[in-house]
């Protein structure tokens, strides 16, 4: 079934915001609105949107891969996304990367085994004095981590295994 078939008024809605010759304009909240139900952007759905905004799939495919918010393939239920920027690596974020890898015994871009956290590598996430730090993607939103340790990373991992028991 097809974005339009599926979302209707709410592509009608979005599509209002705007006037006709900058309908392209829409294609973040398209986007936004596609990935919400299963976390990724497929290719379906790109091609829904190139049709819908007179783009071209290529044109909808750059604007997923540049913002580190839009994915088109599928992931953990938790995206744990480190910042490892020059600003970050700076202060310890590579390495953090690497020891947290190790300890979930997965590789950045990698799912943990029991299908739950997918750790991601981005770049600028905002707040290199901060750094170690990353943010969470979920059905629930983005929440931002700062100042992070491998220890307290782990601690807040076993939190979203826990939750993530308790909604079953």
């Amino acid at each position: 079934m097809s974005l339009a078939e599926k979302y209707p008024q709410e592509i009608e809605k979005i599509l209002a915001k705007y006037p006709p010759e900058h309908k392209r304009s829409a294609v973040m909240a398209l986007l936004y609105m596609a990935q919400r139900e299963e976390g990724y952007v497929s290719k379906a759905d790109k091609a829904d949107i190139a049709k819908i905004l007179d783009m071209t799939t290529t044109e909808v495919s750059s604007i997923v891969g540049f913002y580190s918010l839009f994915h088109d393939e599928k992931a953990g239920q938790y995206r744990i996304q480190v910042c490892t920027d020059i600003g970050c690596a700076l202060r310890g974020a590579e390495q953090y990367l690497t020891e947290l890898c190790e300890k979930l015994d997965v590789k950045p871009g990698e799912t943990t085994a029991d299908g739950l956290i997918t750790i991601e590598e981005v770049k600028c996430l905002a707040a290199c004095d901060k750094a170690p730090m990353f943010q969470v993607q979920s059905g629930k939103g983005i929440e931002y981590h700062e100042k992070m340790t491998v220890e307290t990373t782990l601690d807040l991992i076993a939190e979203l295994r826990k939750d993530a028991q308790e909604a079953k």
